[in-house]
């Protein structure tokens, strides 16, 4: 079954009304347009990049300078996506600040029963919107990759190297953060029935389940 775009398309949920500039972690996955495989390949439940794919890697590593008020934490670049949790300090928030547990959101810290409050929507602390984040990154790689097809012989991409959307998901607690983290990293070993392997959709084999929430 070839890959259709309204069929497989990641759907997004962003939450509406919400700023994504406050502090906070966010669960993000950017895949290639059309889930073309441009970055290398599986082998062995383990991901083998090629220059490209350690292109993607080198402008991920970048995003911490050029956002100052962020820090990249799990990271992986798959054959046609990449998965990755990045931690918004919220401007002049301090990401290790005391009483902020990592990896959680400061407005929805769990309180002694275990539940969290609302999230705030007011974006009293201002930092680099997470939507601005993404498109730089997807800019520095899409103008690097052109380098390369002309330079290095790279594989053409068709039309976009990146699709126009991309999924994120609010992290809201350690637990959800430690699980999502497991499924960043464990996500090479699961390549046979991703849902963005164009072998597993072919096949059927693909798996419709999200990551762990």
């Amino acid at each position: 079954m070839p890959y259709d775009n309204k069929r497989h398309h990641r759907r997004s949920i962003r939450l509406k009304g919400y700023d994504y500039s406050q502090a906070g972690a966010y669960f993000v996955t950017i895949c290639t347009q059309d889930r073309e495989c441009l970055f290398g390949e599986i082998v062995d439940g383990k991901m083998v990049l090629n220059d490209a794919g350690r292109m993607i890697c080198r402008w991920y590593s970048e995003l911490k300078n050029k956002y100052p008020d962020i820090r990249c934490d799990e990271f992986v670049c798959m054959p046609n996506h990449t998965h990755f949790v990045i931690i918004n300090a919220g401007g002049n928030v301090r990401a290790d600040r005391p009483g902020v547990r990592p990896g959680v959101r400061p407005d929805v810290q769990p309180d002694s029963m275990g539940e969290t409050s609302k999230p705030s929507k007011t974006g009293e602390h201002a930092g680099s919107p997470l939507r601005a984040v993404v498109q730089w990154f997807k800019t520095m790689t899409t103008n690097e990759y052109i380098r390369g097809v002309k330079q290095h012989g790279w594989t053409p991409f068709p039309g976009k190297l990146w699709q126009r959307n991309y999924y994120d998901h609010i992290v809201r607690n350690e637990h959800e953060m430690n699980r999502i983290r497991e499924y960043i990293a464990n996500n090479p070993l699961k390549w046979e029935i991703d849902r963005d392997n164009p072998d597993a959709i072919s096949g059927g084999m693909a798996t419709p389940q999200e990551p762990p929430q």
